[in-house]
């Protein structure tokens, strides 16, 4: 996997694992000094984008892995091609 991929994978967990926690400050400490109502609609804030923040990278790795069968099935495509056109593929000119 492309490490810029996986360094975006690692922030978005990170960054889900800071909205829960903030998420969990909110409910916990926040009733304290914070009317109900901001508690509700702070927490389902901070909730939300944790979900997000968890479900993100699980959709990135999908794509990629996606992009990656695609490209395995057209290079494969494409070596079977020129065999039948009389051509030499890489593993012909190594010998395997």
């Amino acid at each position: 996997m492309d490490p810029r991929l996986k360094k975006r994978i690692m922030m978005f967990y990170v960054a889900g694992v800071i909205n829960a926690f903030l998420g969990l400050y909110v409910v916990i400490e926040g009733r304290a000094f914070l009317p109900a109502d901001t508690v509700r609609w702070l927490a389902l804030f901070f909730f939300a984008f944790a979900a997000v923040d968890f479900w993100f990278p699980r959709l990135l790795k999908k794509k990629w892995l996606e992009a990656q069968a695609q490209l395995a099935a057209r290079t494969g495509e494409a070596g079977g091609a020129r065999r039948e056109a009389g051509g030499e593929t890489l593993s012909d000119k190594r010998g395997t």
